[in-house]
């Protein structure tokens, strides 16, 4: 039985810098998420707070929301790359992210040496990885150049190496933040379909993606993050609509108020 349950989880990140606390700043108002002491001191900003939510097998989640409203820390959160300061996540299955393929890659060490590091570090067996090494090489495109180390690959051949190993192993939940793709016209061919292989297999999918399309074709169920909060749940479709409705919004008031001032000055 494969699940992945998020039970009231939040999260705050210190602020320890001028700069930091700049960034959460508009003019002269502070964003909402931040924290303060009882005296007016900031302490941090709370990059998550209260979020919930219960998936079981053949369940497809979208994460709707704009550039800084908490969905990757979400993802990183679920698939306990962080630690959150209150709730739990409780996961049924084995579980798979692909929020930064290059995590974990030992420059020093040759791609062979690279696919057993990667497959340990994913709960893999040693039986698993060498069923998969020869899988891997020849996806990759690697084979002369399998025994170096890989510092001296190119940016091209790096990613050809990690792509195919993130995605060798059939994923019970995965987790996405956008979707991958990787090398040169013919390599993307490749790299479309398997990823399209690869999601189909998941038991669970999380996909975070600013692609209606790749939402829609992907996803059933949707949640809003807006401000480290679930704002609303629904189908993809009527969410997207509600989200896109909201971010144009936002762009004409930010355009009519730049046009404003230009008029001022």
């Amino acid at each position: 039985m494969v699940r992945l349950t998020v039970d009231d989880i939040s999260l705050r990140f210190p602020l320890y810098s001028k700069a930091q606390i700049q960034s959460y700043q508009n003019g002269d108002e502070l964003d909402e998420r931040i924290i303060m002491s009882p005296k007016g001191r900031i302490l941090g900003i709370q990059a998550l707070s209260n979020i919930s939510f219960d998936l079981k097998s053949g369940d497809r989640l979208a994460v709707i929301g704009a550039n800084g409203s908490g969905k990757t820390t979400l993802l990183q959160v679920i698939s306990e790359i962080i630690l959150p300061d209150s709730g739990h996540v409780y996961v049924e299955g084995r579980s798979t992210n692909l929020i930064n393929i290059n995590l974990g890659i030992q420059p020093g060490a040759s791609a062979h040496r690279n696919i057993t590091l990667r497959g340990l570090a994913a709960g893999r067996t040693i039986k698993e990885i060498e069923d998969k090494r020869n899988e891997i090489i020849e996806f990759s495109e690697l084979n002369e150049f399998i025994n170096m180390p890989v510092e001296t690959y190119s940016a091209g051949m790096k990613m050809r190496l990690n792509f195919a190993i993130a995605t060798a192993f059939e994923p019970e939940i995965l987790i996405l933040d956008e979707w991958l793709s990787a090398g040169d016209i013919s390599f993307k061919e490749k790299a479309t379909a398997r990823m399209g292989q690869f999601v189909e297999k998941a038991g669970i999918l999380v996909l975070a993606s600013h692609s209606k399309k790749m939402l829609m074709d992907n996803c059933e169920r949707a949640i809003w993050i807006d401000n480290g909060k679930i704002r609303n749940v629904g189908d993809v479709e009527t969410l997207w609509g509600e989200y896109a409705k909201e971010v144009h919004a936002q762009r004409a008031e930010a355009a009519a108020l730049a046009k404003a001032q230009t008029a001022d000055g």
